[in-house]
């Protein structure tokens, strides 16, 4: 498989080219350049089939001219030793959970599968980067779990003022690790200006060899499509019906990905999300891309610090427009609604839900006209542990989740034990230089 830019359809590179230098030069998103027809694939896996094995012959087809199905098949192995959970509720409702993971956050699927392709890529041809990135805990703590053993990688973290969290001293580079974590003295604002600020000097980028952790990075990216394959090897041998996902838009990087999936010729009937500011009904009630209207001379780059998949979105959009508008549905809830959908998914199932997955569940409740037609299938995408949002849970139903320990120890305070970085620029140059 070939990617290009969002932004240019006629330069191409391949896998090793779109992760390692994950941000096009024209300010766009790399995005695949075809979509190889994997129905009699998908048609063929079951209950029995491990997520593992899904990833990595997902991983072959799409990318088996730089890598045999062997080694495709080595790096999801050792990406996925966990996996997915889909949860039948009741014959008509079902949810898909990503959060039986190291650090109860779906992150950890695509953070896992980047680093053991990058790994691969070295091992096999020469070569290492460095993954300059912002977070505030998750990110982190995912990245320097998933590095953990790796010769080929190191990353570079900033943290704003007071919110390391979810580190082992012996995942620090002195300590022999291989994250060097930054506590920036300012925003997660500042944090994000300055990794957008290096990573505008192709020089820096080139002379430290960086590239990110986050959905920016199409390898973070590719794994999320495996999650709808995944649910359906389930699904099939009880749903006869139409089947629809529910999921919060966060980013849209979950959405994109359910879009790649059904390029892939996944069997799917449409992707229900809440409005958002960028992503709306527009007076025919169909969905639409705020942005699609500004053309993308008149836009800044892409981020690779907050990344938005929104131009990846449009992309998909822009080459399938009638289509994608009768399978991606946006609703709008409110604040009540979705303070009742937690509640009643808490009543309904036992299921503690967070904001995000409460959100997803009330657009689905709104959107009963399309549901209930032919008895449609419901599969509510639930990204991350409840435990990571246990005061909005026991505000809202009166109880709190359970806190495992993996949770727990990812959301450990961490003492770097260094001062805080006041010169932050010069303080990230110095850590790279370092790493050299």
């Amino acid at each position: 498989m070939r990617f290009n830019s969002t932004r240019s359809s006629d330069t191409f590179v391949n896998f090793e080219r779109a992760v390692t230098d994950c941000m096009p030069q024209d300010g766009g998103l790399f995005i695949p350049s075809e979509s190889p027809d994997l129905r009699r694939w998908i048609l063929y896996t079951n209950e029995k089939t491990p997520f593992a094995s899904i990833a990595g012959a997902l991983t072959s087809a799409c990318i088996n001219e730089e890598f045999s199905p062997i080694i495709c098949e080595t790096i999801a192995t050792r990406a996925f030793p966990f996996e997915p959970k889909l949860t039948k509720r009741n014959d008509r409702f079902f949810t898909l959970e990503l959060c039986e993971t190291p650090t109860g956050s779906h992150k950890d699927f695509g953070i896992s599968y980047l680093v053991n392709c990058m790994e691969t890529i070295f091992q096999l041809k020469g070569g290492s980067a460095v993954f300059l990135d912002v977070t505030v805990g998750e990110l982190g703590a995912s990245l320097a779990r998933a590095l953990r053993g790796k010769s080929y990688l190191k990353a570079v973290l900033l943290y704003p003022k007071g919110t390391p969290r979810g580190l082992a001293p012996s995942d620090y580079i002195w300590n022999g690790g291989n994250i060097y974590p930054l506590e920036i003295d300012g925003t997660e604002a500042d944090c994000h200006a300055l990794v957008r600020e290096i990573f505008a000097d192709r020089a820096l980028v080139e002379h430290y060899r960086l590239t990110v952790a986050n959905t920016a990075n199409i390898g973070r990216l590719m794994p999320q499509t495996f999650f709808y394959p995944y649910a359906f090897s389930r699904l099939k041998k009880d749903v006869h019906s139409d089947i629809y996902y529910a999921m919060a838009p966060g980013n849209y990087s979950n959405l994109v990905a359910g879009l790649y999936s059904w390029r892939l010729s996944l069997p799917v009937n449409g992707f229900i999300c809440p409005t958002t500011d960028e992503l709306i009904l527009d007076m025919q009630g169909q969905c639409t891309v705020m942005d699609g209207m500004i053309p993308f001379a008149k836009r800044a780059g892409a981020d690779p610090a907050s990344p938005s998949n929104l131009e990846r979105l449009e992309d998909v959009f822009h080459n399938n427009e009638l289509m994608l508008k009768n399978l991606v549905f946006p609703m709008q809830v409110t604040d009540r609604q979705i303070d009742d959908a937690c509640r009643a998914l808490f009543m309904k199932y036992g299921i503690f839900a967070d904001r995000l997955t409460a959100s997803a569940y009330a657009a689905a409740l709104n959107n009963r006209d399309l549901t209930d037609y032919d008895e449609s299938v419901v599969v509510l995408v639930v990204r991350d542990h409840p435990a990571l949002s246990a005061d909005y849970i026991r505000h809202t139903v009166g109880e709190m989740p359970a806190m495992p320990a993996n949770v727990a120890e990812a959301l450990a305070p961490t003492d770097i034990g260094r001062p805080l970085a006041a010169n932050a620029r010069q303080s990230v140059i110095s850590a790279l230089e370092s790493l050299r």
